[in-house]
Parts: C-alpha cells; structure tokens; sequence
C-alpha cells in the first residue's frame, strides 16, 4: 500500500482497540495536526492559487474529520483528553530539508504531508480489518479512503512543484527512511505509537 517498505502487524489493532478511549483522543489530535499543517503549507504558497483551492479542502475536510472524531467521543462517553506528542511525527520531521531552495523545501513538506498520510490510512486498513467494533470498523473504512486521497494530492502538488523525477527520488528516500522509524512503533494505543 503506497509503496511503503513496513506494514503494521495487524496486532496493533489489538492494542488500540484494547483503549479506544485513548486511540480515539489521539486521533483526533492527528486530524487537528493535518488541519494544521494543510493551513501552514497555504501560508508557504501565495503564488499557487490553484494548490491553496486544493489545501482550503484538505484543511476543511481534516476539520470535518477532527468533529467526527470528537462526536465519537462524546456519543461513546469518553474523555477527551489533551493533544498528545506524536514522536513518529517528530522523527519525520528531521527529514525535511532545511538547506536547498523554498521549492525544494515546500517539496519536502508536501512529501511529509503524504508520508503521513499514507500511514494513517495504512493503520485506518488496519483497523477497518482486524477490530471488532463494528461502528469504528465502518468508520475508519471511510477515512481510509479520503487519507488515500489526502495522499496522492500531496505527491501531485509535490511533483507540480518540481521536477517529477526528482521528487519520485526523493519520495523514495521518504519511503526508506520513514521504514527505519516505523520499526520502533505499532506498539501503543496512538494512531502513529
């Protein structure tokens, strides 16, 4: 699934649906966080009007998933508890570019955008599979599809921005190094853990 070199043991979802009061809050956090970053990379992107139609969209529907969520939440008389460190998130983060040009910068955060992307839905797959909540199952099957979308509109915008065999190169080394991280995870209740 969108190339990525290390699948999630489908364990995983038995731990998070061993807490799906603490999966649920993180997740929501995540979808915050997308809402975010789609917000910040408009910021990066005055000239590209068209890209900026495409983030207003991922940014709002993000939202939309982040209210979801959080009704889950409260229909299911959860806690909604405080945003949560994703260290997932953080490692990948030391992979963006900090030299180089804007273009070659704004690129990489693109290719972050999409590397997370593909994960979350990779882990909704996992989810959607292997859990026995029947409503979450349903649930997370949707988001599955529109993560898959989140993710190949970043490597559009990505491969608009630069050279397309430069960027899939690169996509590459996103793939490689986010390989080596995920090894140190889906052993938690997180989205990313």
């Amino acid at each position: 699934m969108f190339k990525l070199r290390l699948l999630t043991d489908p364990r995983w979802a038995n731990i998070a649906e061993g807490n799906l009061e603490e999966i649920l809050t993180d997740h929501a956090w995540c979808e915050q966080k997308a809402t975010s970053n789609a917000i910040s990379l408009i910021t990066m992107l005055p000239e590209y009007p068209t890209i900026i139609t495409e983030l207003i969209k991922i940014a709002q529907e993000e939202l939309e998933h982040f209210q979801m969520v959080h009704e889950i939440i409260k229909a299911r008389g959860y806690e909604f508890g405080r945003e949560r460190k994703d260290d997932y998130v953080g490692q990948l983060l030391k992979f963006i570019r900090q030299g180089g040009t804007r273009d070659e910068r704004i690129i990489d955060r693109m290719l972050f955008a999409a590397i997370i992307e593909a994960r979350s839905c990779e882990r909704f797959r996992v989810l959607t599979e292997n859990i026995k909540d029947e409503e979450l199952k349903i649930f997370y099957k949707e988001l599955m599809i529109s993560e898959a979308n989140h993710y190949t509109t970043f490597i559009g915008f990505a491969r608009k921005l630069g050279d397309p065999e430069t960027v899939n190169k690169r996509w590459e080394e996103w793939l490689d190094y986010e390989a080596e991280i995920i090894k140190s995870y889906g052993k938690k209740e997180s989205i990313h853990g």
